[in-house]
C-alpha cells in the first residue's frame, strides 16, 4: 500500500490531540498571567481555585506505578476555597504569629508558623550542575512509519501519537542567568510511549567538546565561573575556558559551532536539535543499523546578532522562555521534524572514513541525508514550572525496544551520570514517581521503599523467583515486547586508557564547518573569536588559541590576530575540504508563524489608527503576533490597545517593524525619565528614532506608510507605500528570510 504524505499523517493524527486547543478563543496578545482578569478590589467571597489558562497542561493523572486514574489533571492542583494547613485543617489567619499578647513574644506552640516557615525554608532543591537554566512544554509526537525498515519502536509507527515533554536549556549558567548568552542549548525530549519512557537527550549542536566522558568534569569546571570570584556568569569569554580548549584540541569543532551564530539562537523554536551520539536501531527482523538523530525546526534555523543578544540579556533575560510560552499561548505551535541519518552497522562503526563513535564528529548531510520519521508539536505550556520543568528527569538510558546504545565513550559516561545526579537533586531513587516523570504504562519493578516513596506496594515477595506472590512479576518473552540488548560481538582486547587513532583528527571537521558558512556567518565567527579572546587576561592563552585557529583556516586566524593586536602564526598544512551547504543557516525561506511585529502609532492621531487595524488584521491572518507601540499604554481609538510604549519597547523584541506615524516627543521623552530619549530637538520622539535605527542595524524588515515614510528613510528591506495592505504583505515576504541579509553583506 502506498505510504501517505508525512504532512497528511501529522495533520490527521493531530486533529484529536489539538482539538481542545483550536476550539478555544486565544487572546490576541499572549502573556495574561491568569485565566481570569482580576477585580480592582480584593475578592472576599470564597470560591474554588481558578482553572489553569487555556494554553496550560499538566502531567497525566497516572498512579506512581503507571495506572491511569481517570481523574482530571486539576486533581493534582490545590483544592478547596479555604486556606488550610498541609493536613487540610482550615485556618482563620495567616498574617500574624501566635503571640503572648499583641506586643508579646511569639509562642513556641504556633504549629502553623512552624509548618509555614519550615516549608518555605526548604522550597529550593539543588539546581542542575549543567543545564540549570531551562524551560519546558508539553506536546505530541506523531510517527510517519518511515522508520519501520530500521526500527521496531512502536512510537515511530505510522500515525502513532505519543505524548511528550520537552525541556530546552543553556549549559553553563545558573538558574538565574540570562537566556541569550553564548552557549550550547539542551534539547531533551521525554516520550511517554506505549512501551515505556524513551528519553532523547541532546543539544542544539551536533558535536561536543570531548570524546570521552571522563573529561566532562574538566570542560565544565573550565567553562563555569572562576572558582575564586564566581564570575563571569554564563559566559565562555574568560581565561579558564580558553586555557582548556586551546590545550584540549579535540574541543575545536564544538568551539567553532559555539562561536558561530549557533551559539546565540533567535528562539528555542528556531534551533535544530541533535542526539549527538550514534545509536543502534533494531527492526522487527532483528537487523541493526547505526543512526544519528536530528530535530529540524519547521520555522527554520535562525540566530540573534551578537548586539541583539547582549541587549536582550539586559532588556529581557527571559527572552527565550517567554518566546516559547507566548508562541504556544497564541496558537503558533512550535514544530520539529525528527529525522535520522542511517549507516550500516559494520564492526568498524565508521562511515566514509568518519568514526561514528567520536562525539566530536558529524557526518555531512550530503553524504548521509536526514530521513524524516516523525513530527513533534508543542501545544501546551506547563501549569507549574517547578513541578514540571524543574523536576523533570532525563536519562540517556531510558530506552525502548528497537533503540540501543553504541560504544561511544562519552555516551557510556552519560549512562552512568544521569541517574547519579537525580539522587541529590530530587531527593532519592524514587524520582520516577514524580508526576512529570511517571511512565504511562504499567510499572512492576520490585524496587521498594526509599525517600519519597509514593506507591503503596502490595504483596510480600519483592524478589524473584517467588511463589508467595504467585510468581508475579514474570519475565517478558520476545512476543511480549521485552527490551533486549543487541547481542553485539565484543572483539578480544586489552584494557587501555587511550582512544582509537581515528579519534586523533581534531581539525578537518572544524575546517569543514567554517568553510561551509556564508561570508556573513564567517564574519560573525571572526568577531566572536576576537570578542571572546579579547576578554582573556593572559597573552599566552590568546597566542595558543591563535595556534589552534591556524590549523582551521588561515584567514580566520589572521583576522582574529589583527583584532587582538597579535601576529598571526604561520598557516598549517590545511586539507582541501569541500563545504557542506547544510551547515549554513542562510539561503532559505521559512514560515512566519509566531513571529512578532511592532507597529509604531501616534496615540493622538485617531484618523491614522484606522490603517493600523488593517495591518493588524493582515498580520494576525498570517499567524504573526502584532504589538502596537505608542507614547502611552491602554486603549486607543478604533478599538486598538497599545501593548508597548516608547518607554518599554526595544527593537530586540521584534522580528520586523511597521511605522504608521511620526509621533512627536511624548511628555515622558526626557532623559531624566527615559535615558533612551537622549537630548534631541527633533520633531520626532527620539525613542522612535532609536527603535527604527536599531531595527535597521539588526537587518530586520521595516515597513511604513503615511507619515511613517519620512521616519524610516530608504535602504534594503525598507518597504514604503500609501497604505498598509501592500506594505504588510511585502514585509511578511521579507520576514520569511529572517533578516535582510543584504544590509550585513561584507564588502
Amino acid at each position: 500500500m502506498e505510504s501517505k504524505n508525512p504532512a497528511e499523517i501529522v495533520k490527521n493524527a493531530l486533529e484529536k490531540a489539538v482539538e481542545k486547543v483550536t476550539d478555544l478563543v486565544t487572546p490576541d496578545i499572549p502573556g495574561a498571567p491568569g485565566s481570569e482578569p482580576p477585580s480592582l478590589a480584593q475578592p472576599t467571597e470564597p470560591r474554588e481555585p481558578l482553572p489553569p489558562k487555556s494554553d496550560q497542561d499538566a502531567p497525566e493523572t497516572v498512579t506512581p506505578t503507571g495506572a491511569p486514574t481517570g481523574a482530571p489533571k486539576t486533581s493534582k492542583s490545590q483544592q478547596g476555597a479555604f486556606l488550610t494547613t498541609a493536613q487540610g485543617v482550615r485556618l482563620y489567619d495567616t498574617d500574624h504569629s501566635l503571640k503572648a499578647g499583641e506586643r508579646g513574644p511569639t509562642l513556641l506552640q504556633d504549629h502553623h508558623l512552624r509548618e509555614k516557615i519550615m516549608h518555605f525554608d526548604h522550597e529550593r532543591i539543588p539546581e542542575r550542575v549543567v543545564h540549570a537554566r531551562g524551560a519546558g512544554a508539553h506536546g505530541v509526537f506523531v510517527g510517519y512509519g518511515s522508520a519501520a525498515n530500521v526500527c521496531k519502536a512502536a512510537f515511530l509507527r505510522e500515525g502513532e501519537t505519543t505524548p511528550v515533554f520537552v525541556r530546552f536549556s543553556t549549559v553553563v549558567g545558573s538558574r538565574g542567568s540570562a537566556d541569550t548568552v553564548r552557549d550550547t542549548r539542551g534539547f531533551a525530549t521525554k516520550f511517554y510511549t506505549a512501551e515505556g519512557t524513551f528519553d532523547l537527550v541532546g543539544n542544539n549542536i551536533p558535536v561536543f567538546f570531548i570524546q570521552d566522558g571522563i573529561k566532562f568534569p574538566d570542560i565544565i569546571h573550565a567553562v563555569k565561573p572562576h572558582p575564586d570570584r564566581e564570575i563571569p556568569q554564563a559566559q565562555s569569554a574568560h581565561d579558564t575556558f580558553w586555557d582548556f580548549v586551546s590545550l584540549h584540541t579535540e574541543a575545536t569543532h564544538h568551539v567553532l559551532w559555539h562561536i558561530s551564530d549557533r551559539g546565540v539562537p533567535r528562539s528555542y523554536r528556531t534551533m535544530e536539535g541533535f542526539g549527538v551520539h550514534t545509536f543502534r536501531l533494531v527492526n522487527d527482523a532483528g537487523e541493526t543499523s547505526l543512526v544519528k538523530f536530528h530535530w529540524k525546526p519547521k520555522q527554520g534555523v535562525h540566530s540573534l546578532l551578537w548586539e541583539e543578544a547582549q541587549l536582550i540579556s539586559g532588556v529581557d533575560p527571559d527572552f527565550h522562555r517567554r518566546d516559547l510560552y507566548d508562541a504556544i499561548e497564541s496558537g503558533a505551535f512550535p514544530q520539529w521534524e525528527l529525522g535520522i541519518q542511517v549507516f550500516p552497522d559494520t564492526p568498524e562503526q565508521q562511515f566514509e572514513g568518519i568514526d561514528l563513535l567520536d562525539a566530536t564528529k558529524i557526518v555531512p548531510e550530503e553524504l548521509a541525508p536526514v530521513q524524516p520519521i516523525g513530527m513533534l508539536t508543542l501545544n501546551r505550556n506547563p501549569t507549574n514550572f517547578f513541578a514540571e520543568s524543574e523536576q523533570v528527569a532525563f536519562h540517556t538510558g531510558h530506552l525502548v525496544p528497537g533503540i540501543d546504545v553504541t560504544d561511544d565513550p562519552l555516551l557510556h559516561a552519560r549512562l552512568f551520570s544521569y541517574l547519579d545526579t537525580q539522587l541529590t537533586r530530587l531527593g532519592g531513587p524514587n524520582f520516577a514517581q514524580i508526576p512529570i516523570n511517571r511512565p504511562h504504562v504499567p510499572v512492576n519493578d520490585m524496587l521498594r521503599d526509599g525517600f519519597h516513596q509514593h506507591a503503596v506496594h502490595g504483596g510480600v515477595a519483592p524478589y524473584k523467583p517467588n511463589s508467595l506472590d504467585g510468581g508475579c512479576p514474570f519475565h517478558a518473552g520476545a512476543a511480549d515486547k521485552a527490551y533486549v540488548e543487541v547481542p553485539q560481538r565484543i572483539v578480544e582486547a586489552t584494557k587501555v586508557r587511550r582512544a582509537a587513532a581515528s579519534f586523533d583528527d581534531h581539525f578537518t571537521q572544524p575546517r569543514l564547518f567554517f568553510r561551509s558558512l556564508s561570508p556573513i556567518e564567517q564574519e560573525h565567527v571572526i568577531r566572536a573569536f576576537t570578542f571572546e579572546l579579547g576578554k582573556c587576561y593572559e597573552q599566552a592563552i590568546k597566542e595558543r588559541a591563535l595556534l589552534v585557529l591556524a590549523r582551521v583556516d588561515a584567514r580566520l586566524c589572521a583576522e582574529v590576530a589583527t583584532g587582538l593586536g597579535l601576529p598571526a602564526p604561520e598557516a598549517q598544512d590545511l586539507p582541501d575540504v569541500p563545504p557542506s551547504p547544510a551547515l549554513s543557516q542562510l539561503g532559505h525561506t521559512w514560515p512566519v508563524d509566531g513571529r512578532v511585529v511592532g507597529i509604531v502609532v501616534d496615540a493622538d492621531d485617531p484618523d491614522g489608527l484606522d490603517g493600523v487595524r488593517t495591518a493588524r488584521t493582515a498580520l494576525q491572518a498570517a499567524g504573526v503576533v502584532p504589538l502596537i507601540i505608542a507614547s502611552r499604554g491602554g486603549d486607543l481609538a478604533h478599538g486598538l490597545v497599545a501593548q508597548r510604549t516608547f518607554l518599554t519597547a526595544r527593537s530586540v523584541e521584534f522580528d520586523a517593524l511597521l511605522v504608521a506615524a511620526a509621533p512627536p516627543p511624548a511628555p515622558d521623552a526626557l532623559p531624566v525619565r527615559d535615558e533612551k530619549s537622549g537630548a534631541s530637538a527633533s520633531p520626532l520622539d527620539p525613542r522612535v528614532d532609536l527603535l527604527v535605527a536599531e531595527t535597521y542595524r539588526h537587518a530586520k524588515a521595516i515597513g511604513a506608510w503615511g507619515p511613517g515614510v519620512a521616519v524610516v528613510g530608504a535602504g534594503p528591506g525598507v518597504v514604503t507605500g500609501d497604505g498598509p495592505a501592500d506594505v504588510v504583505q511585502e514585509v511578511l515576504t521579507l520576514l520569511g528570510e529572517h533578516r535582510v541579509w543584504a544590509r550585513l553583506a561584507p564588502a
